[in-house]
């Protein structure tokens, strides 16, 4: 990590900066999805949300938008709006919660069970596509880091 007198970076080369990479990669990464999920006039965040309310719907979880914004790390005011949009195309529904009437309660609806049941493969199919050039051990590493990252609070 030799840095340059005259430039404030922390690194001689931006390949050497695993915050720049990361944005490269997920940028990469996130073209992608957006181009399959085009098709089927959903955004990253709305598949996300959709996913994770398949997710726990099979799981029996009662569902929150906090929760939701909680799970996938998305921003509220994005959650929000993608519950929103959801909500108009009827992929979704919110009611008043049983005990706390400031909760909204979300749910998967049979229309956005199937759509996310068809889109899922897709998505999953660009992540084995992109994560292949890596070996599995590499894979699983990533991971590993990944997770870490993820349940630290850089929030």
């Amino acid at each position: 990590m030799a840095k340059s007198s005259k430039l404030p970076f922390g690194f001689a080369t931006p390949q050497e900066s695993p915050g720049f990479l990361l944005w490269q990669t997920t940028t990469i990464w996130q073209r992608r999805i957006k181009k399959a999920l085009e098709p089927h006039n959903i955004t990253h965040p709305q598949f996300v949300i959709l996913a994770t309310l398949l997710w726990f719907a099979e799981h029996k979880y009662e569902t929150s938008q906090t929760l939701i914004a909680r799970w996938t790390k998305l921003d509220k005011m994005t959650v929000s709006l993608s519950l929103k949009g959801l909500a108009n195309r009827a992929l979704i529904t919110r009611s008043e919660h049983q005990s706390d009437t400031r909760k909204k309660t979300v749910t998967i609806t049979d229309k956005g069970r199937s759509l996310v049941t068809k889109i899922v493969p897709l998505v999953e199919a660009i992540d084995a596509e992109f994560f292949n050039t890596a070996s599995q051990s590499e894979q699983k590493s990533l991971i590993t880091i990944l997770q870490t990252l993820s349940r630290a609070r850089h929030e």
